[in-house]
């Protein structure tokens, strides 16, 4: 609230004090001189780029163009947030579209911004003593001396965090060095000296556009006096409670041109373009950062183009049964039948009917054990997510060839359990899914047709497989290390972030056609706005994980092992 009403009283303060046609002429000028124009925005650019090279030295497995972004996505943020509410950008912006570890992305971001304040009033002590003297309380060299202190202790203490993250090496006799070592570089005083030098130089490429604003606006500053007016105009809005500083930027430019023999209209012409060329490049450089590079902000909008390698199975005994995984809550209409229903062996191996009683307040547990099944019991009703997860973990412990998963309300033929295993058998696929709608659906409510075509279709989307036909199938089956690996992000339900894990983890995926009839019992839990509500959310939580951040990999190779050590 304080930083909003600040914002409005700058902008009612400024709409009073300026002189409309010197205001006019000085954005005139620049837009008549664009190629001017666009080489100072150049020169800004710059000094992002001269930060973004001194992050990556610092910490080298962050890739450039996440480092670009993440400083355009803290600057916007600077921009329409009040109390540099956009600095912490800096840090989600990389945490959100890297799997690189937090300590190491804090300590150098820390260190890298610490560098940018030290390396400002550094700039206004040297070049700025009259300016500060004239324009300020005479107190203020003393504050900025102390700023310039306490960056300095700040960047010592980040660097010394850094270098604690730092893998040991081994050195004795035989020792073997362990890859990972260049996650974090090594903080000594000459790669200290070089981001120092870097974010000096960018502070210089920033003083163009006031240099070429003024001169735009016919008013002759020397290059040095450009770069003071930036350097005490930056360190008077350390502070700044408005988005983007809007009216500390704008008293703190004219003051210091004022001082510098700058009639007061010219001055806050000047100051009001400066500022307003750096926030349309804020805002605009900044919100593109925000999608490029991929994975963008909010995370990977889709599942990559190139996909890690197919794993390689896991050896599995020539008795090794075939698991249906079958999940139960309030099913003991059906659940017998369905168990009593699944062929006995599957390719000569055995089938082992696997019924997970997910609360069940019935007598479903009691039904699936008189038709031979085994059951495992949760002690109260978890969702089919935990139930579907509990059942894969089950299965894997039985060291199966092969996992089937199926429901237990007569959906879905159990007699065609092998035809979902079979390509897992044969070592065709991973992960397979029986498809309604490239089989027989004897009976399908519109609106539930309807709607899994357009799940299907956003499914279809976000994999970029055209050959997937059936998003929300619950029919599939998976090799006994797909089971193993697989990992569903909530309890709600499976189908979406099953699939998306799984791809993204390389497992091979095929489809077969199956028959389908509604339901002859009870009722479906699926209801159209909560499913929404809890499977969106989930898809972004999944493609934001590590498993898709991962690949293609983003930094060097001997750099994966330490950030995958660090990863959740």
């Amino acid at each position: 609230m304080l930083g909003a009403a600040l914002l409005l009283w700058s902008i009612w303060y400024l709409t009073g004090a300026f002189e409309a046609g010197v205001l006019a002429r000085a954005l005139t000028a620049l837009v008549a001189d664009p190629v001017g124009l666009g080489a100072a925005l150049c020169c800004y650019a710059g000094a992002f780029g001269l930060r973004t090279l001194a992050w990556t030295r610092v910490l080298p497995s962050l890739s450039p163009g996440q480092a670009w972004a993440a400083l355009h996505v803290s600057l916007a943020g600077n921009h329409v947030l009040p109390l540099r509410l956009g600095e912490p950008l800096r840090l989600t912006s990389v945490l959100r579209r890297t799997p690189l570890p937090v300590a190491a992305v804090t300590a150098s971001a820390v260190l890298l911004r610490a560098g940018d304040v030290a390396a400002v009033a550094l700039l206004a002590l040297l070049v700025g003593p009259g300016l500060l003297a004239a324009t300020w309380a005479s107190g203020i060299s003393t504050l900025l001396a102390l700023a310039l202190a306490a960056a300095v202790g700040a960047a010592a203490l980040a660097a010394c965090w850094l270098s604690r993250l730092r893998p040991r090496q081994p050195t004795g006799p035989g020792s073997v060095r362990r890859p990972g070592a260049s996650v974090v570089a090594a903080t000594s005083a000459a790669t200290l000296a070089a981001t120092l030098a870097a974010t000096l130089a960018a502070w210089c490429l920033e003083a163009v556009v006031v240099w070429f604003v003024a001169a735009a606006a016919g008013v002759r500053l020397a290059p040095t006096e450009a770069l003071a007016v930036t350097a005490v105009t930056i360190a008077a809005q350390a502070l700044a409670l408005t988005p983007g500083g809007v009216g500390s930027y704008e008293a703190a430019a004219t003051a210091a041109l004022v001082t510098l023999g700058v009639p007061a209209p010219d001055a806050l012409a000047v100051a009001l373009a400066t500022h307003a060329v750096k926030t349309v490049y804020a805002l605009g450089v900044g919100g593109l950062a925000l999608v490029v590079p991929a994975p963008g902000y909010w995370g990977p909008a889709r599942l990559p183009r190139r996909l890690p390698p197919r794993p390689e199975p896991y050896d599995v005994t020539p008795d090794a049964p075939v698991v249906a995984v079958v999940p139960v809550h309030d099913e003991e209409s059906t659940v017998g039948e369905v168990v009593r229903r699944l062929p006995r062996q599957v390719a000569t191996r055995p089938v082992v009917a696997l019924v997970i009683d997910d609360g069940s307040t019935d007598a479903s547990a009691a039904r699936a054990t008189g038709a031979g099944a085994r059951v495992v019991a949760h002690a109260s009703n978890r969702g089919l997510g935990a139930a579907v997860r509990r059942g894969l973990a089950e299965a894997v412990a039985l060291r199966s060839a092969a996992v089937v998963y199926l429901d237990a309300d007569l959906e879905y033929d159990p007699a065609e359990l092998g035809r979902l295993a079979a390509p897992v058998l044969a070592g065709d696929a991973d992960y397979v899914v029986g498809s309604r709608f490239a089989g027989q659906i004897r009976a399908m409510r519109p609106h539930r047709r309807l709607g899994n075509r357009a799940l299907t279709a956003w499914m279809r989307w976000l994999t970029r497989r055209r050959d997937l036909s059936d998003g929300q199938s619950g029919y599939r089956a998976f090799s006994p290390r797909a089971a193993a690996e697989a990992e569903i992000m909530h309890d709600y339900n499976y189908a979406q972030v099953l699939t998306l894990d799984l791809l993204a983890k390389g497992f091979r995926y095929a489809e077969v056609p199956i028959s389908y009839g509604f339901r002859r019992q009870g009722r479906s839990f699926v209801r159209l706005g909560r499913y929404l509500r809890a499977v969106v959310p989930a898809v972004r939580r999944e493609l934001a994980a590590p498993s898709v951040l991962r690949w293609p990999p983003q930094v060097s190779t001997d750099a994966v092992p330490a950030i995958e050590a660090r990863s959740p």
